[in-house]
């Protein structure tokens, strides 16, 4: 069986005058982490949103799993996300919000999701509120989410955000398992450390360039 991976080639895009990604390439293999280091607006959202279908692109092309998809937006297939903090329902507790999510596919099974919970560190049992939680907490949930439907890609940008250092570590271990689960695994993240203790490939990005650093 073939391997999966991402191909991004040659991609522009362009909002009015203003360049946000200049000819990037890059390349995300199963069983791989591949990091992304850029500061605050360098264009790492952008880049992410267009691999994951949810924007669109000006030139060149996304392929997945040898089908190129051009300058349309299409969802990706089997994809885990976090891009910008999730809308998650603030009255209802944590492991509530993913059985509605869990339930759009027509999936239910709460003890499978509680043993998600647990996985990112988070009581399944306790009926405290999304909206009473810390910050870290929403991002280990974000977590939860991303991974609760056995996804073949993580695109996960500043999944670090709001973890304390043990919560930075626990997310850590996490997610070099799901590595050798055989994930393609895409992260950013302005901390170079958390790229260069996870990642197998990294790049940095600058003002839309995108440049291999190893």
């Amino acid at each position: 069986m073939q391997d999966k991976n991402i191909k991004v080639k040659d991609v522009c895009k362009c909002f009015g005058k203003t360049q946000v990604l200049n000819h990037v390439n890059m390349e995300c293999n199963q069983g791989e982490i591949t990091g992304i280091i850029g500061r605050n607006g360098a264009g790492k959202t952008v880049l992410f949103k267009i691999i994951c279908g949810l924007l669109s692109l000006d030139s060149g092309e996304i392929v997945i799993n040898g089908t190129k998809r051009e300058k349309q937006a299409d969802v990706l297939p089997s994809v885990g996300i976090i891009i910008e903090e999730p809308a998650f329902l603030k009255n209802y507790s944590g492991i509530k919000n993913l059985e509605y999510l869990y339930m759009i596919n027509n999936k239910n099974s709460r003890p499978y999701l509680e043993g998600i919970m647990d996985k990112v560190g988070l009581d399944p049992k306790s009926k405290k509120h999304v909206g009473k939680y810390s910050m870290g907490m929403r991002q280990r949930l974000a977590i939860a989410q991303s991974i609760m439907e056995e996804p073949d890609f993580l695109v996960l940008d500043e999944p670090f955000n709001g973890l304390d250092n043990h919560g930075v570590d626990e997310m850590r271990e996490l997610f070099l398992e799901l590595k050798k689960s055989g994930k393609i695994i895409l992260i950013a993240s302005h901390n170079s450390e958390d790229i260069n203790i996870l990642c197998d490939h990294v790049y940095r990005m600058e003002s839309g360039n995108l440049e291999a650093v190893r």
